[in-house]
């Protein structure tokens, strides 16, 4: 499967960019679509020169605007969406119309353009109340939020598009994923980056529960990694590997799958405070001495995550370069070079 031109959805966010950055500089033809709510025109400011990378702002909830941006691409990277659990408890009308009305305009408008491989941001949470440790892509629970139900039903959604019109669509389940131009502010900002942003600071973070909650952090070189793979494997390659990984597991269709993605390991709330701590402590030795806050759990939080990374590996070659404590060290130095100032 030649690529030459890549649609990347939500194309300004933290993951969008990242995205578009490295296709971009790899010499292909990127078109960028965000509605800059969640997205920020300076995460792509660097590439607005290029010629070949092609900023739309727009929303996908608005089918017209999805049809413009497809339109001659080979693959769509569809990152786009309304983030947070506890965004979703407390707002699931906006959550559902962009997490799925907008997906399935992307949907209809790349079947109807021709596109050939939809790759889009599944998530972790789709795993819902499974106790089951690591996670593995064939085993889930109920979904615990809004926004786990809407991740869910993109992957039935995009099941029901490849068996009856035959685009190719494969899901990236993220693990908890983070590093560089992940936004710290805002009510819903993530964990890490409010955290850090709260060292810089000298103020006390907000630890959810005892601190024994724990995580498969996922830093985003990883993640591009993983679409890098994704969005370039050859159609004939990925059925053949699909088929030999899934002799002994429940079959995928021949155009769709789902693929976890992240690092395999798995840190406590506790662990990622004391790593922020004494990566930042290096730039600013007071911050050492800082403690955090502890309150109660959030609601819709599961206690555990962590990938199996197996399914990637095998059929993808995927080979995630930077552990968790690697990843932090670089995170903390960006954002220690892009907020201590600011």
């Amino acid at each position: 499967m030649k690529v030459t031109k890549i649609t990347i959805t939500g194309g300004a966010g933290f993951i969008g960019s990242n995205l578009c950055e490295f296709f971009s500089k790899e010499g292909y033809d990127v078109t960028c679509l965000d509605n800059l709510s969640t997205g920020f025109k300076h995460n792509i400011e660097p590439m607005l020169s290029l010629p070949n990378f092609h900023f739309v702002e727009g929303d996908i909830r608005d089918l017209e605007t999805c049809r413009h941006v497809v339109a001659g691409c080979d693959v769509v990277l569809h990152e786009a969406a309304l983030g947070s659990v506890p965004r979703s408890i407390n707002d699931p009308i906006n959550t559902n119309a962009n997490n799925i009305d907008g997906f399935l305009n992307m949907l209809v408008a790349a079947r109807d353009a021709g596109v050939r491989r939809f790759v889009y941001a599944a998530s972790s949470s789709t795993y819902g109340d499974s106790i089951v440790l690591p996670k593995r892509e064939h085993l889930i629970g109920r979904p615990l939020s809004p926004y786990a139900i809407t991740k869910f039903v993109n992957e039935l959604y995009a099941n029901v598009f490849s068996n009856l019109y035959g685009i190719e669509t494969i899901g990236l389940r993220y693990f908890n994923v983070f590093g560089r131009r992940q936004d710290p502010n805002g009510a819903y900002a993530a964990v890490i980056p409010l955290w850090v942003k709260a060292l810089i600071n000298h103020e006390s973070p907000f630890i959810n529960g005892d601190g024994t909650y724990s995580r498969d952090f996922t830093y985003i070189d990883n993640v591009i990694q993983a679409n890098r793979l994704a969005a370039l494997i050859p159609s004939q390659e990925l059925s053949q590997k699909l088929a030999a990984y899934n002799q002994s597991l429940p079959t995928d269709s021949p155009r769709d799958t789902v693929f976890n993605v992240a690092f395999g390991g798995n840190t406590t709330l506790n662990a990622l405070f004391d790593c922020l701590r004494t990566n930042l402590s290096h730039f600013d030795p007071t911050i050492a001495s800082i403690q955090p806050t502890y309150r109660d759990n959030r609601p819709g939080d599961i206690p555990h995550s962590q990938a199996s990374i197996a399914k990637a590996q095998s059929v993808l070659g995927y080979h995630p370069e930077f552990d968790a404590l690697n990843g932090f060290a670089h995170a903390c130095e960006w954002y220690w070079n892009n907020l201590k100032n600011a």
